[in-house]
């Protein structure tokens, strides 16, 4: 065999098996992390709901805050849309 193809074919070779574990090592870890995104969305809804109870309890921004969003429901439920 020339020593031009063998080489050629021993670096492609190394390529191929450094995508293929690379492409394996992406697989295995992106099924370890299924569900994650759900827990993180629940960690920041839960958060921003004790920062707004915390202010609608104890501030006068609260009260304001509170209002805004039973306002805005109130037009979402009533069909105004508004």
């Amino acid at each position: 065999m020339n020593r031009w193809v063998l080489q050629r074919y021993t670096t492609a070779e190394l390529w191929l098996r450094a995508r293929t574990e690379r492409l394996a090592d992406r697989v295995a870890t992106r099924a370890a992390d299924r569900g994650q995104t759900s827990f993180e969305y629940l960690g920041i809804a839960v958060v921003i709901a004790v920062i707004i109870g915390v202010l609608a309890g104890t501030t006068d921004i609260g009260t304001k805050i509170k209002d805004s969003i039973t306002s805005m429901i109130n037009k979402i439920t009533s069909g105004s849309g508004k």
